[in-house]
């Protein structure tokens, strides 16, 4: 398992062939990754299984579905990664957790001070703070 994050060539990441056959695998990959988010503490792991999570409900998983993940999913709210916050609310903005409101509202906030404290942005890696307040005005909406 290998993820390439963005670089100057691009602005998206790029995953192992072997996660096209997870997302074909639909609905029987949610335990799967239900097991791998409880005890992953490898970025690139944790960025793959929510990158398959956003696949499979833009192919159709029910959202319900991915939403029980909410308690696996909830362990990284608090994290620092620009990459697992983006594909994070992702994830909330299309399921809509009612519990996952809250710690949007935190990560927002936390990155925009954080980010007055880091400027000038780093242009290869993602703005997490697009994706999340996305999903706080999909909340609201």
């Amino acid at each position: 398992m290998t993820v390439s994050y963005p670089n100057q060539y691009r602005n998206y990441c790029v995953f192992s062939p072997s996660v096209n056959e997870r997302i074909k695998n639909g609905e029987s990959e949610l335990p799967v990754i239900k097991e791998s988010l409880k005890n992953s503490n490898s970025e690139d792991e944790i960025v793959e299984d929510l990158y398959i999570l956003n696949c499979l409900i833009d192919n159709g998983i029910k959202p319900d579905k991915v939403a029980e993940l909410y308690p696996e999913l909830s362990k990284y709210n608090r994290t620092e990664s620009p990459h697992i916050q983006t594909f994070l609310a992702g994830i909330y903005r299309k399921t809509k957790v009612p519990d996952a409101f809250g710690p949007l509202v935190a990560m927002l906030i936390k990155n925009s001070v954080n980010q007055a404290a880091t400027q000038p942005h780093d242009t290869l890696t993602p703005d997490p703070n697009e994706e999340i307040g996305g999903a706080i005005l999909d909340y609201l909406a």
